[in-house]
């Protein structure tokens, strides 16, 4: 399955539109980890886990938006954004939602 931000995929030819197909995922941060994180942010430098947190999250939202579109029977999605999102009390859940358009390419 080919997935892409763009509108088109160069050199080949959209042949079918599907509909738009979305992924999400929202994952909590518990309270140790904030703490630790808490730690790497007083004292500088970047804090891996919540980057962990952030890829495990849209990686997540993205194979859940392929699965769909591979359902729908397309071979590609393009036009592909992903959006990130704090909820809940003091901003404990993060949300990452996949969108994009499910296609037949030639």
């Amino acid at each position: 399955m080919i997935a892409t931000t763009t509108h088109n995929i160069e050199g080949r030819q959209i042949s079918q539109y599907l509909g738009l197909v979305t992924g999400e995922a929202i994952m909590g941060a518990n309270v140790f980890r904030d703490f630790l994180a808490g730690l790497t942010d007083f004292v500088g430098g970047r804090s891996g886990t919540y980057e962990s947190k952030l890829v495990d999250a849209r990686e997540t939202a993205i194979q859940e938006m392929l699965e769909l579109a591979q359902q729908q029977g397309a071979n590609a999605v393009v036009g592909i954004d992903i959006d990130y999102q704090v909820l809940g009390a003091n901003n404990g859940m993060l949300m990452v939602t996949a969108s994009g358009t499910a296609v037949k390419i030639t």
